[in-house]
């Protein structure tokens, strides 16, 4: 099974992530580092993504999933995910599950605020809100409780 925990910036998709495959004993992959450089550039810049940069990136997650499931690797992976055309990319298979770790945009400023060396600038949070559909096929969960509380959330609405 792959877990995609999606969301804005600063919404808790690796802490959340890291905390939910550990409990599982799954793996956790960052969605992040399968951007091209010239994409981790453009965010470090504060340049927002469009839709043509995230291409390559969609279709470099489109395989890993696919192989992720073919060989019965179970993942928890962090990923944006902020358009529903990028989910539809993602969502190959039943066996892919939508988690929405939504937040409230002064929660995620206050949190991207108390954030050292990550690259995404924290000024791209307008945009990432901007972008973000919100999802009618997932799980939602709200991101403002401590993380065991949203792992065990999470646990039991996939019933795993």
């Amino acid at each position: 099974m792959v877990v995609i925990l999606m969301g804005v910036t600063g919404s808790g998709k690796t802490t959340i992530g890291v905390a939910l495959a550990e409990s599982l004993h799954w793996q956790f992959i960052d969605a992040d580092d399968f951007h091209p450089q010239a994409n981790v550039a453009k965010m470090r810049a504060g340049i927002p993504l469009g839709d043509a940069d995230r291409v390559p990136w969609l279709a470099s997650l489109h395989s890993a999933i696919g192989d992720w499931l073919k060989e019965g690797t179970n993942v928890v992976l962090a990923c944006s995910a902020l358009k529903q055309v990028y989910r539809e990319q993602l969502l190959v298979n039943p066996n892919v599950k939508l988690v929405y770790l939504r937040g409230s945009r002064e929660l995620i400023s206050q949190r991207l605020s108390q954030r050292h060396g990550h690259y995404m600038d924290p000024d791209l949070l307008t945009s990432q809100f901007a972008a973000l559909e919100e999802p009618r096929d997932a799980v939602v969960v709200d991101v403002d409780a401590a993380v065991p509380d949203i792992v065990g959330q999470i646990r039991k609405a996939l019933c795993i």
